[in-house]
């Protein structure tokens, strides 16, 4: 499967956050990076984030942008949403300078402060159609009150139309504690499960989508499997991958049963009684509309898990 982004110029968040999927971290210092960028290498891919900062080491900093400018001269329409790490903002500014950066949908700001990005939106072309993902990885995350003035910044006219999501950097969180987690634990196993659950509070009320941090055993497959089931327990959807394998798992968590889609339709249909109840599960219009669009948009973007239609809906009884 091939995933294509439309050429040409395109406006600020035309790009629904739920399209991320598993998004591919590339050290932008990789020989095969126009494969990877253009979705030869890896077609099943939906985002690819070709990446600057930690995975570059400092004096391989000027190679890994002459392989993007290299890159990005060569892409074609065609391929992933593609996105670009910066390590700097100095970094950022030369690569909107590139010759062809208008193939990249946004950048992924490292260790996001409001001066960071403040200062990232102003190097932005007025009127491109560019958008950032802030990195939230510093210690002021484990503020509740710099979120919130984060969300209120991120908030302002200027800057919102230019993010579409927020990224939680869970091992830069974890380093910040001296902690990395234990084989065969989630990341909700961990001090930093009640920082995401304070995060989403923070900001999903407020129409800011997270995405959630990396899972670095790629060799272990059920406690990943089990960590994107928490991640969709807080609302998170879209997830770091740094191996291809993990990326069709973690999408294959993102598909939706015949029974909520069902559900989700007959919450949203127009007629629907203000209180009803499908297989003994009170369904409310008035509470759940939210989460029945939410259902839908999976739906179409990642599919159906194989599971029996639900059958008729009845009003719930006192």
């Amino acid at each position: 499967m091939r995933f294509c982004q439309t050429p040409g110029r395109r406006r600020p968040m035309s790009l629904s956050p739920l399209a991320l999927g598993a998004s591919l971290y590339a050290p932008a210092t990789r020989p095969d990076l126009l494969a990877v960028a253009s979705g030869q290498r890896l077609p099943g891919v939906r985002s690819v984030i070709l990446c600057t900062e930690d995975s570059v080491r400092e004096e391989h900093v000027e190679a890994a942008l002459d392989t993007l400018a290299a890159t990005l001269r060569r892409l074609g329409p065609e391929g992933p949403l593609l996105f670009i790490r910066p390590r700097t903002l100095e970094v950022l500014a030369r690569l909107l300078a590139l010759p062809g950066i208008e193939r990249v949908r946004g950048f992924v700001l490292p260790k996001a402060t409001p001066s960071l990005v403040q200062a990232a939106v102003a190097l932005l072309r007025p009127g491109s159609a560019h958008v950032l993902m802030p990195t939230l990885e510093t210690a002021e995350v484990f503020d509740p009150q710099a979120m919130i003035a984060l969300r209120r910044l991120l908030s302002q006219p200027d800057l919102r139309p230019r993010i579409l999501a927020l990224r939680i950097g869970g091992n830069d969180l974890l380093n910040l504690l001296a902690l990395r987690r234990r084989p065969g634990r989630t990341l909700y196993d961990t001090a930093l499960g009640p920082v995401v659950a304070s995060l989403v509070t923070t900001f999903r009320p407020h129409g800011f989508a997270l995405t959630a941090p990396v899972f670095e055993d790629f060799g272990d497959v059920d406690t990943l499997r089990a960590e994107v089931r928490r991640d969709l327990e807080h609302g998170l959807i879209g997830k770091t991958a740094i191996h291809p394998a993990q990326v069709a798992l973690i999408e294959r968590e993102y598909r939706v049963t015949r029974s909520e889609v069902a559900m989700a339709r007959r919450v949203l249909d127009e007629n629907a009684l203000a209180v009803f109840q499908i297989e003994r599960v009170m369904c409310e219009p008035a509470t759940h509309t939210a989460w029945a669009r939410q259902i839908l948009a999976q739906e179409a973007l990642y599919g159906l898990v194989d599971m029996p239609m639900v059958e008729g809906s009845d009003p719930v009884l006192g």
